[in-house]
């Protein structure tokens, strides 16, 4: 079986990147993209396993070079994706999980489309939103207020995803999240069906 794309957006502080990695714990297909970027590493974080950090200098390369299959400026940073690493992972049939935000969505669907299924994660609601992003505690009041702004903006894109996850309770959006990815394996516009159906006949 070929693999599969999942790409997951939504507002920071929504807990898509907490939903991304337990779902990329739970299956051995699930491959967890790791971004480029040139923001700087939190305390929290692990060079490799969060991001992949870079200087904004070799990020500009990188991109001249065409070696990424989506990259975008959010909140003053540069993120971007490696083509060669995605598409690596398809041709192991592995299902490839980006935790990325809107403007990675477009970009992939342009290139992926037949093998892609988007998902959108928010809060119940902006206030809660703020709350979260207050308790992380990892952003300066000024940040947490950009990151609300461009939320609102974000939101606006929900109907050019295939699904939508109101993370209330991170139990029952994980649930959910699960069962997207288990229907997401099995999409038929990603299966070959003149191959198909020529090995089922032989």
């Amino acid at each position: 079986m070929s693999g599969s794309l999942l790409v997951v957006s939504g507002p920071s502080g929504s807990g898509k990147s907490s939903l991304c990695r337990k779902i990329c714990d739970t299956y051995d297909y699930a491959a967890l993209s790791i971004s480029t970027t040139t923001r700087a590493l939190r305390a929290s974080e692990k060079e490799g396993v969060d991001y992949l950090f870079t200087t904004k200098e070799a990020f500009e390369k990188a991109i001249e070079q065409g070696e990424f299959l989506e990259w975008a400026e959010v909140h003053g940073n540069f993120y971007g994706t490696s083509k060669r690493w995605v598409v690596d992972m398809l041709s192991k049939g592995k299902t490839v999980v980006f935790d990325i935000d809107v403007q990675g969505q477009a970009a992939i669907a342009k290139l992926f489309s037949d093998r892609l299924t988007s998902v959108f994660v928010t809060t119940p609601s902006l206030e809660i939103l703020k709350d979260r992003l207050v308790k992380r505690a990892t952003d300066n009041a000024e940040t947490i207020e950009r990151r609300l702004k461009n939320a609102l903006d974000e939101m606006a894109q929900i109907d050019y995803f295939d699904y939508l996850v109101i993370n209330d309770r991170f139990d029952e959006s994980y649930e959910t999240l699960k069962a997207i990815v288990l229907a997401s394996r099995v999409k038929r516009s990603k299966v070959s069906l003149c191959d198909f159906i020529s090995a089922w006949k032989a």
